[in-house]
């Protein structure tokens, strides 16, 4: 999980956490109507192309396909921080219809591991569910279905069986709440695999590791005649939150969609990255 404050497992895990600096919290209306259909009920229903963009089939199966199906909740719903307070609306237009915790857990990077863990429990890949811990161990879910679980004493890591076997979608749960617990962004970033940002796709994660640091995934994607491409991303922020589709606070005409000819630095409205920070799975 990113923290704002250094806490007692950072003594063994280094913890990253993610920095609230709303540099470019913009209070100019974004809302591209072209681009919307209030009406629409998941990612590919609600945000139209831009004019020109076409979307690619995916295969059903996809990690691609379960980003750009994912649920929304009602045109204008709030994104609620993990204590029910309300986040407003300066960072996002529409919110991912998934549950957290009321527990301060689900932060950037562990969104996207949240994604992630949640698509190939969806499609049963459960020995596929696997995330690497700030200390470099590989925490893997098959190990969590036998009963074992976590057991940290001072630098040293490891699995010890303590409860039944289970699969329910409640131990899934209770697995990623460990992995948030004890991976962020400087995990996830040496987890993956860097990449051309002419090569984005949905799935990819812009991640920077650190302490602050954040992260972001691709969720949709268009593309014209030309090559370019137009894409979506979702987040989740600090202090823990639902995850969020990103507007876009730089082209009022492309918003809520970015293009992947950014030259310099792509700039979202809570944090800043460059090209060479687009990393894949």
């Amino acid at each position: 999980m990113q923290y704002c404050v250094a806490l007692f497992y950072s003594l063994v895990f280094n913890f990253s956490y993610c920095s609230d600096n709303n540099n470019n919290q913009s209070l100019i209306s974004t809302k591209a109507i072209s681009h919307i259909n209030d009406s629409g009920t998941t990612i590919y229903s609600r945000f139209n192309p831009p004019e020109g963009f076409k979307r690619k089939e995916l295969a059903i199966q996809s990690f691609a396909y379960y980003l750009q199906h994912l649920p929304l909740k009602s045109s204008g719903t709030l994104v609620k921080y993990y204590n029910g307070e309300i986040k407003p609306d300066y960072a996002y237009l529409a919110v991912v219809d998934m549950d957290i915790s009321n527990k301060n857990l689900q932060q950037c990077a562990d969104a996207v591991m949240r994604l992630r863990g949640e698509y190939l429990y969806k499609i049963k890949a459960y020995d596929q569910i696997s995330f690497m811990l700030t200390n470099g161990f590989k925490m893997d879910y098959s190990e969590w279905i036998k009963g074992n679980r976590l057991v940290v004493q001072g630098n040293h890591t490891s699995w010890k069986k303590l409860a039944k076997p289970g699969n329910t979608y409640k131990d899934f749960l209770n697995y990623m709440d460990i992995v948030f617990m004890y991976a962020g962004t400087i995990s996830l970033s040496k987890s993956l695999q860097h990449k051309s940002s002419q090569q984005i796709t949905i799935g990819d994660v812009f991640v920077v590791g650190g302490s602050p640091g954040h992260a972001v995934i691709v969720i949709d994607m268009a593309e014209n005649d030309l090559g370019e491409k137009m894409f979506l991303l979702a987040q989740s922020y600090m202090p823990a939150q639902e995850i969020q589709v990103l507007k876009n606070l730089n082209d009022n005409s492309l918003n809520p969609w970015y293009s992947n000819k950014f030259i310099d630095e792509l700039s979202t409205p809570e944090w800043t990255f460059y090209p060479n920070q687009l990393m894949t799975w």
